[in-house]
């Protein structure tokens, strides 16, 4: 007989008198619990992962060599994928440009969490400017116009998206929008037409 996983109900009285209801899991073998063991801190996680669990992203290079896995967004704006979460609707990228002036003007309905690696940008509706190193929490419900300045060569942010990006004009009437699902279409068109293959971008698809 293998190790097996035993649940054991336990009922505790806190101060109150009240009952609570948990489940102890207990490792056994052959019925019996184990004994405490002394082991090295460099000892491993020896239980499996959740059958369900899905497989880990790992990106060596987050700023890629390879020019071709860079994916063209509009003329000199392009994007890196790093995940694509399919399940929760959001996508991790780095978004670099080479040009200056206002890049897009888009609502978020969801949080979006930013770092700058490299150049800066700022929004038109705030008086901050996001610089290398900075961190960005965008709340929901934000509709801003991003801008990179005159003087950046290159910029290059890490933005995590929740959601979709609802373009808009300057009075909030729909021109386009984007989510995880068109971030993967544009990806496997761009991968099949430079010779990676379109299923390059299977790799970031969670």
């Amino acid at each position: 007989m293998g190790q097996t996983l035993e649940l054991t109900a336990i009922k505790c009285h806190t101060q109150n008198d009240h009952i609570v209801d948990y489940l102890s899991t207990l490792w056994t073998f052959k019925g019996k619990k184990m004994p405490d063991k002394t082991y090295s801190p460099m000892t491993p996680y020896q239980l499996p992962f959740p059958k369900e669990a899905q497989q880990e992203i790992v990106v060596p290079a987050a700023i890629p060599t390879d020019e071709r896995v860079w994916v063209p967004q509009a003329e000199n704006v392009w994007f890196r994928p790093l995940c694509l979460n399919t399940a929760q609707g959001y996508w991790m990228n780095l978004l670099r440009v080479r040009k200056s002036g206002v890049l897009s003007r888009h609502r978020h309905p969801q949080a979006v969490h930013g770092m700058v690696l490299k150049g800066r940008w700022r929004y038109l509706e705030h008086d901050w400017e996001a610089t290398e190193g900075s961190y960005v929490f965008e709340p929901p419900g934000e509709t801003h116009t991003l801008y990179v300045p005159e003087d950046v060569e290159e910029m290059i942010t890490y933005f995590q998206v929740n959601g979709v990006m609802f373009y808009c004009d300057p009075w909030g009437n729909y021109t386009g929008y984007e989510d995880v699902f068109t971030k993967i279409d544009m990806c496997r068109k761009h991968y099949a037409a430079v010779g990676l293959g379109e299923d390059y971008v299977d790799q970031f698809i969670r």
